[in-house]
């Protein structure tokens, strides 16, 4: 599988996120090198975890719509004439 990475902007806005959560919910100051390994941790060991089930999320809805449009086509099927 491929790394799951992020763009420098994306992952200083996850790195505030995480130290808002625990300054508000857990009454704790992280400093931005702590939060950056925590968030590190999450994306290599809990990140998959996520990412699969947003995988196994889309194959569901493609199918779903894939049986959408097979029913669609039998609707447009003609009888043929009878002789």
């Amino acid at each position: 599988m491929k790394k799951i990475t992020f763009s420098k902007e994306e992952k200083a806005a996850m790195v505030a996120r995480l130290q808002r959560y625990f300054a508000e919910e857990l009454d704790q100051t992280l400093g931005t090198l702590p939060t950056e390994f925590l968030l590190d941790f999450f994306t290599a060991e809990i990140g998959p975890y996520y990412y699969n089930q947003g995988l196994r999320d889309a194959h569901a809805a493609l199918m779903s719509k894939m049986e959408d449009f097979g029913e669609a086509i039998y609707l447009l099927e003609k009888e043929p004439a009878k002789s």
